[in-house]
């Protein structure tokens, strides 16, 4: 994939929805923005039970799916820290959590950012987002002993799929 290069996605909750990458596969990101893992990283460490992108895997590239841990259904065991960690699509869009193009939520946002595209209203506010999560490091930091990766695994496992580290 390159910059100038149309993407059009045709999967179960997008069809005929176009964007052009206008930056390189993991380049030129904003300066406030430096997450953690790349797309790629995340789907292999096991994220949102191995149910997220299953059916749009034709819009990204093959190589972030070699290591994928997926499932057809949830699964908390893929999941990095063995936690329930997703809720159902409705409740982030009652809580407004989607935003513009991306029905997905936050990740899915991402793995367009992180393919190149930019879209500077959206992902500022997306990125504000991003830069907000980082309370739940500091609330890991707070009560959990250092290097005790079991202390609070849904806040841990949380970070993995906002791209921080919950390894801290």
């Amino acid at each position: 994939m390159k910059s100038n290069q149309t993407i059009t996605v045709n999967d179960k909750m997008q069809t005929g929805y176009k964007y052009v990458l206008s930056a390189g596969v993991g380049e030129d990101f904003s300066k406030d923005f430096n997450p953690y893992y790349s797309p790629s990283e995340m789907l292999s460490m096991g994220i949102f039970e191995g149910k997220y992108c299953n059916d749009c895997k034709s819009e990204f590239p093959i190589s972030w799916f070699e290591n994928a841990k997926l499932s057809d259904l949830p699964n908390i065991n893929i999941n990095y820290f063995n936690i329930k960690s997703r809720q159902p699509l409705g409740v982030w869009k009652d809580k407004g959590w989607i935003y513009g193009p991306d029905p997905r939520g936050w990740f899915q946002w991402y793995c367009r950012y992180y393919l190149g595209r930019r879209l500077s209203e959206i992902d500022a506010i997306q990125i504000k987002r991003w830069r907000a999560f980082t309370r739940h490091a500091g609330q890991i930091k707070a009560n959990c002993d250092p290097g005790d990766v079991f202390c609070r695994p849904r806040q841990r496992q949380a970070l993995l799929q906002w791209s921080h580290n919950p390894l801290i």
